[in-house]
């Protein structure tokens, strides 16, 4: 009876775990020292800044999965918008954008 009552008592718990969060959401550092937020929102993921002179600016969106991920991303500085991609590696995303997928440039971010 015991066993039967330990055996349920896990099967609940688990059913009530929350989801796991994708390993890109979260905080990142980027390359000027702002925080930006990464976090899921419409079967995307939003790239929110949470400091400096653009928080509250979101940034990008992107789609994807297991560390590959592409959309868009703005340089708030600028207001542009360009095509872009994120790779995740361990605790670094490295961040790109492109115009006509030619000209890009990319700089790494690294999780707080």
């Amino acid at each position: 009876m015991k066993r039967i009552l330990t055996t349920a008592a896990l099967l609940a718990a688990f059913s009530v775990a929350p989801a796991l969060a994708d390993p890109i959401e979260g905080n990142w550092k980027t390359k000027s020292g702002e925080t930006a937020a990464i976090s899921s929102c419409g079967g995307a993921y939003c790239v929110t800044l949470k400091s400096g002179k653009h928080a509250g600016k979101r940034i990008g969106k992107m789609s994807g999965s297991n560390g590959t991920y592409s959309g868009s991303i703005t340089d708030p500085a600028k207001d542009k918008t360009y095509s872009g991609n994120a790779t995740l590696s361990g605790n670094t995303l490295k961040m790109q954008g492109c115009v006509l997928k030619v000209l890009c440039r990319s700089e790494n971010w690294s999780r707080i």
